[in-house]
């Protein structure tokens, strides 16, 4: 699942903001082991992946960890 469905609103991000998010956004869930896209934590993902990246963060291996780090608190 792409990280499109999350953001289709929200027209604030450019064409290769949004292949970096959907690159941490696929690496975070990949390395939390996530497959089952219903999973609520899925959801929990995209929203700190989308949040860091209104932040202003663009490299996908930072938004990745940026989100993995903020789910371990």
């Amino acid at each position: 699942m792409p990280i499109r469905p999350f953001i289709k609103h929200d027209h604030s991000f450019a064409p290769e903001d949004i292949a970096s998010m959907s690159a941490a956004f696929e690496a975070a869930l990949g390395k939390l082991g996530l497959v089952d896209r219903t999973d609520p934590l899925t959801m929990e993902v995209a929203k700190l992946i989308i949040e860091f990246a209104k932040a202003g963060e663009r490299d996908p291996e930072r938004l990745c960890d940026l989100a993995l780090q903020q789910l371990s608190k």
